[in-house]
């Protein structure tokens, strides 16, 4: 048996329809048109794409004299790299008896490390990290509330943009969870992980935009941007910070875990710490907008006014690709044994992201119309 394949990870990849065992180690390339469902190309030319597109503003971004898009990008890969390779083997870490095996990828057209790690997924952390920082850069949070404050609209935006896919995947077979694993995947709301809603979908964006802010934000002794080897090792450091961040926000659910944690009150803290994200971060955006005529509107840019609603857009093929199996399943699963995500949660989510896209395209008067330089 391989090392990278014990009997949980069997399991659920044969689930997922294949063999982790028959996997190349480094790199595997398929036909896109030839993956388990229908959409996984459609995400993987919404959440690759959107990651390029980012990049290209990021150092638009660079020349104008702003670094902050640019190290947000890259820190974002620092911290996909710290993060993700524990979560897939953690028996190489010495967690498979703390945290177990948490879930599996599907086979996507591009995957790396045993085919645990699709492509798109290293597209997805800059993708909806900057689609986060510049929908909130562009409304203004940041320049006149702060870097704390922006922070927590971005958790907010990451979360409702972010369970829009992550109550889907499950469903459409992009991934699979183990639900065997009462440590990490339980409680869960539906067919998610509340600790996955909660610390990934939220706290990592908003802790690593707070750090990359702080550190690459600064200015540099002469006065200018940061630049160089000075840029550099901040943006490492913000990508090495941002998991323990994670920690220790998972530190109130964690005091009723252990060898028999008490999901019940795993379920009430979790919630009560998402409710707090939705009513922090709608708190911050809807004053903020309501006094935005008072401030010099930050200029639009073309990744803010396109990629976010180009992302949703994605989302809603997926959605409603996968809305007759949702309608008709029984007990939150599908006829084809997988399980659903909250439907209710997901209208929520919808409705947020409206609400930040109407936001961002209304009310910006002259200047903000006029201007678009970056």
């Amino acid at each position: 048996m391989s090392g990278s394949c014990g009997p949980a990870a069997e399991q659920v990849t044969r689930v997922l329809g294949f063999d982790c065992h028959d996997v190349s180690t480094v790199i595997s390339v398929r036909n896109p048109f030839d993956l388990a469902h229908w959409t996984m190309p459609v995400l993987e030319l919404v959440i690759i794409g959107g990651a390029l597109f980012a990049l290209a503003h990021a150092v638009r971004r660079l020349r104008a004299g702003d670094p902050v898009n640019l190290a947000l990008w890259c820190a974002s890969l620092v911290y996909l790299l710290v993060t993700e390779p524990p979560l897939y083997f953690p028996e190489w870490f010495g967690l498979d008896e703390i945290y177990g095996f948490i879930f599996a990828h599907n086979q996507f057209t591009v995957q790396f490390m045993w085919d645990r790690l699709p492509l798109y997924i290293v597209a997805f952390y800059p993708a909806l990290s900057q689609l986060a920082y510049e929908l909130v850069r562009v409304l203004g949070v940041f320049r006149y509330r702060g870097a704390l404050v922006g922070s927590v609209a971005v958790a907010f935006v990451c979360q409702v943009f972010y369970e829009i896919f992550d109550q889907v995947g499950p469903q459409l077979k992009w991934w699979a969870w183990n639900y065997d694993n009462m440590e990490v995947n339980h409680p869960a709301l539906a067919s998610v992980p509340m600790n996955s809603m909660f610390l990934f979908a939220s706290v990592s964006f908003a802790a690593l935009t707070y750090l990359v802010v702080k550190l690459a934000g600064s200015r540099a002794a002469d006065g200018g941007p940061r630049r160089g080897w000075s840029l550099t090792w901040r943006i490492a450091l913000a990508g090495v910070l941002a998991p323990p961040a994670m920690g220790l926000f998972g530190i109130p659910s964690g005091i009723f875990g252990g060898a028999t944690p008490n999901v019940t009150a795993q379920a009430w803290v979790l919630g009560i710490e998402l409710g707090l994200v939705w009513l922090a971060g709608a708190w911050v955006l809807l004053t903020h907008v309501q006094r935005r005529h008072t401030y010099d509107v930050e200029p639009m840019t073309p990744f803010a006014r396109v990629y976010p609603a180009v992302y949703l857009a994605g989302m809603t093929v997926a959605w409603l690709g996968a809305l007759p199996a949702y309608l008709d399943a029984t007990d939150g699963v599908t006829s084809d044994g997988t399980p659903v995500g909250s439907g209710l949660y997901v209208l929520a989510c919808y409705a947020g992201a409206i609400a930040l896209l109407a936001a961002l395209y209304t009310g910006r008067g002259r200047r903000g119309l006029a201007a678009t330089a970056e």
